[in-house]
C-alpha cells in the first residue's frame, strides 16, 4: 500500500484507511463485535492505521476503543474523531469523553464535523493541539454544497485536515477544493468512496472490464478507490465495512499502480456507460 504525507507535519500515512459510520454502531453481543475484531485484525495486518469515527455515529467510538485496545496492532493506528455539538463548554465535554471511550490519552485528529459551531471549535482545537491532547486539527462536511466555504477555511484558517465527499461519480471536488488543498498545504480525507453502495449497484452485473488491471484493480471496488487516490491531493481515503473479506479486498487497493489521466478518463466513461 502506498503511503502519502501529511503536508503540516511530513508524517506519511497509509492511502487506505478505514471509516466507522454505521459499521461499528453496535452493541456489546458477540455476534455483533466478533466480524469488527476481524476486521481490525485484517486492516492493521494490511498495513492499514487510519480510522476515523465520530460522536454523531452511536456507539462506533466506544467499540472502536474496545476493539482496538484488544487487537494489539503491530503500529500505533492513527485515531480521528469529531466534535459534533455547539458551545466550548459542550465541545470540550464532548471531546474529553470521545478520549475516554475510544481509550486514548491523545488523539491524532480532531475535527469540526459537518462545520457545526465551527467559528467556537477552532481556537479550542488549536489550544489542545498546543497542549498535546491532539495532534492535527480538521474540519469536514457531507456535501458538496458546503464546498465554497470549506474553501474559505483553507484561505483563511490553519487546518491541518479537510475530510469530504469525492468519488468516481462524485467529483465536485476537483474543481476547486481539492486544488485548494494542495495550495494550501491541507491533507485530504475522503468519505463515501463508494456513495454508499450506489457505485456497487451501478455496476451489479457487469464484469470488472480487462484493461482494469493498467489502472491496479483486480475488483470494483479497487477500481473505484484507484480513481481517488490517483488524484494527487488526496491523502487517505476512509471505506467503512463490517465485512473482513470487503476490508480485505479495499486493502489491495491503493498500490504502486494508479491510473494516470487519460486512465481516469476512461474509468469515468465505464461508469457512466
Amino acid at each position: 500500500m502506498i503511503h502519502r504525507t501529511i503536508p503540516a507535519s511530513g508524517e506519511a500515512v497509509p492511502a487506505i484507511g478505514l471509516g466507522t459510520w454505521k459499521t461499528f454502531d453496535v452493541g456489546a453481543e458477540a455476534s455483533a463485535r466478533t466480524p469488527l475484531a476481524e476486521v481490525l485484525r485484517i486492516f492493521f495486518a494490511g498495513g492499514g492505521r487510519v480510522i476515523d469515527s465520530s460522536p454523531m455515529y452511536g456507539r462506533s467510538e466506544s467499540v472502536l476503543g474496545d476493539l482496538v485496545a484488544s487487537a494489539a496492532p503491530p503500529a500505533p493506528p492513527f485515531l480521528a474523531t469529531k466534535v459534533w455539538t455547539t458551545g466550548r463548554g459542550s465541545g470540550e465535554a464532548q471531546m474529553r469523553e470521545s478520549l475516554r471511550r475510544m481509550r486514548a490519552k491523545r488523539l491524532d485528529l480532531m475535527q469540526v464535523h459537518n462545520l457545526l459551531d465551527w467559528e467556537t471549535h477552532l481556537p479550542v482545537l488549536r489550544s489542545w493541539k498546543e497542549q498535546g491532547k491532539i495532534r492535527y486539527l480538521g474540519v469536514t462536511h457531507y456535501a458538496a454544497s458546503a464546498f465554497p466555504q470549506l474553501e474559505r477555511l483553507l484561505r483563511t484558517e490553519r487546518i491541518d485536515f479537510v475530510q469530504l465527499p469525492y468519488s468516481l461519480g462524485m467529483r465536485e471536488a476537483e474543481k476547486r477544493l481539492l486544488p485548494v488543498a494542495t495550495e494550501t498545504g491541507t491533507a485530504v480525507l475522503v468519505m463515501r468512496p463508494f456513495e454508499e453502495g450506489a457505485l456497487f449497484e451501478a455496476v451489479r452485473g457487469r464484469a470488472l472490464p480487462p484493461w482494469a488491471a493498467e489502472a491496479g484493480a483486480s475488483s470494483w471496488g479497487q477500481f473505484f478507490l484507484n480513481f481517488i487516490l490517483s488524484h494527487p491531493a488526496v491523502t487517505c481515503v476512509l471505506p467503512a465495512s463490517s465485512n473482513p473479506s470487503h476490508v480485505a479486498d479495499n486493502l489491495c487497493a491503493g498500490g504502486e499502480v494508479l491510473p494516470a489521466e487519460k486512465l481516469r478518463k476512461r474509468m469515468a466513461d465505464e461508469l457512466r456507460r
